[in-house]
C-alpha cells in the first residue's frame, strides 16, 4: 500500500485567488499516483469557473491596489494573475500583446512615440519597442510592485526594460496625461479588466476618451485600447459599452478579436482614430510587418488580422445595436471585484 492523490480535494484560497489542495488517501500501489496537487479557479460568472492545474505558486502578494499572484502551470507555464482574473500566460500572451499593438502601428504611417497606459508586465512596451520607427515609449502603471515584480522574475521582457527608449512613470495614467502637454502617435490602454472596486474602469469613460485622450494624440494619431471578453456570449457585459463610447467620441473605429486560449474566450480590442483608416490589404500588412518590425511575429499577419476584425454575424449585429455609453455613474463591470471592495 502507497500514499497517493485520489480525486477529493479541498478548496483553499490564497489572497482571494482560489486553489485546491488534494485529500491524501490510502489505496493500493497499481494505481498511478496524481502529480498536481493544486488548481487555480477563476469565477467568470456565478455559475462559471475557469480552472487548471498549477504546480507552484511562485509569488503571492497585495498590493496598495490589487492582489498579486504568479504560478507555474502545466498547460500554460507562467502565469500572472491580479485580483483574481488571470491577465497573462507564458504559453500565448503573444496572442493578446501582439493584437493590442501591432495593428494600431501597422496602421499608422510613421510611429514615433507611444504612450502605453497600464502594461506593467512589459509586453505591451516589448512589443511596440520592435517597431524601428519608435524612438519613444512611455509605460505608465499605477501599481509599482507589480512592475517590479515583472522585472524581476518574467525575464521574457527584460531586454525592453533595459531599453533606452522606454521610460518607465509609475503614476495613475489619468494623472500623468492630464498634467502633460505632450502628444503621441499611439495611445495604448493596456488597463486591467473593469471589475467593481478595481483601479482603472474609470479609464474607460466617455469623459476620459474625450477630455483626456483625444488632446493627447497628434493629427492621425490612433488610440487602442483592451475592451475585455469578446465572444457569443460574453461580448455585452463591457466591450459592447466600450465600442460604443469610442464610437460616440471618435470618428472612425475599428473593434476586432481573438482567440486566447488562457482566457477561456474570445478577446476584443477596439482601435480609434479621428483620422480614416488606411485600406490595407493583407500583402500590404505583411509586408509592413517584414520592413517595419524586428523579429518574426507569431500570431499577426495580413490574414490573421482581417480575420481578427472581421467579427462573426452576432457580435456585429450586436454592436451596431449598442446605445449604452460607459461614464462613471453608468459603469458597468465584467464578474469579479477589486481589491478595493474586499478591504
Amino acid at each position: 500500500m502507497v500514499e497517493c492523490l485520489d480525486k477529493e480535494i479541498n478548496r483553499v484560497h490564497v489572497n482571494g485567488t482560489s486553489h485546491q489542495t488534494p485529500t491524501p488517501k490510502t489505496v493500493d500501489a497499481e494505481v498511478e499516483p496524481r502529480k498536481r496537487c493544486l488548481w487555480f479557479e477563476e469565477e467568470l460568472e456565478e455559475d462559471l469557473r475557469w480552472v487548471f492545474g498549477v504546480s507552484k505558486i511562485l509569488h503571492t502578494g497585495v498590493s496598495e491596489f490589487q492582489n498579486i499572484e504568479l504560478v507555474e502551470s502545466g498547460p500554460f507555464g507562467k502565469v500572472l494573475i491580479l485580483d483574481g482574473k488571470l491577465q497573462s500566460a507564458e504559453a500565448d500572451e503573444f496572442v493578446y500583446h501582439e493584437s493590442i499593438v501591432h495593428p494600431a502601428l501597422l496602421y499608422h504611417s510613421n510611429p514615433k512615440s507611444v504612450f502605453i497606459m497600464g502594461g506593467g508586465e512589459g509586453s505591451t512596451a516589448r512589443e511596440a519597442l520592435r517597431h524601428r520607427s519608435v524612438e519613444r515609449v512611455i509605460m505608465c502603471d499605477i501599481d509599482e510592485e507589480v512592475v517590479e515584480f515583472c522585472r524581476k522574475h518574467l525575464t521574457v521582457n527584460g531586454e525592453a526594460f533595459r531599453s533606452d527608449r522606454l521610460e518607465l512613470i509609475i503614476n495613475c495614467a489619468r494623472a500623468e496625461l492630464v498634467k502633460t502637454t505632450e502628444k503621441f502617435d499611439i495611445l495604448i490602454g493596456d488597463l486591467a479588466d473593469p471589475v467593481e472596486g478595481g483601479p482603472c474602469y474609470k479609464l474607460y469613460t466617455k469623459s476620459f476618451y474625450e477630455r483626456v485622450l483625444k488632446p493627447r494624440l497628434k493629427d492621425g494619431g490612433i488610440l487602442v485600447t483592451q475592451g475585455g471578453p469578446a465572444g457569443i456570449l460574453s461580448h455585452t457585459e463591457v466591450y459592447s459599452s466600450i465600442y460604443n463610447t469610442l464610437r460616440k467620441t471618435f470618428k472612425y473605429v475599428i473593434p476586432y478579436a481573438a482567440h486566447v486560449p488562457s482566457y477561456a474566450d474570445t478577446w476584443g480590442w477596439i482601435m480609434a482614430s479621428d483620422q480614416p483608416f488606411p485600406k490595407i490589404s493583407a500583402e500590404e500588412t505583411d509586408s509592413r510587418i517584414k520592413h517595419r518590425i524586428d523579429g518574426e511575429l507569431k500570431f499577426l499577419d495580413g490574414e490573421a488580422l482581417f480575420a481578427s476584425i472581421a467579427l462573426n454575424k452576432h457580435v456585429r449585429k450586436s454592436l451596431a445595436a449598442e446605445r449604452h455609453v460607459y461614464t462613471e455613474e453608468s459603469a458597468r463591470f465584467i464578474h469579479g471585484h477589486g481589491t478595493a471592495l474586499k478591504n
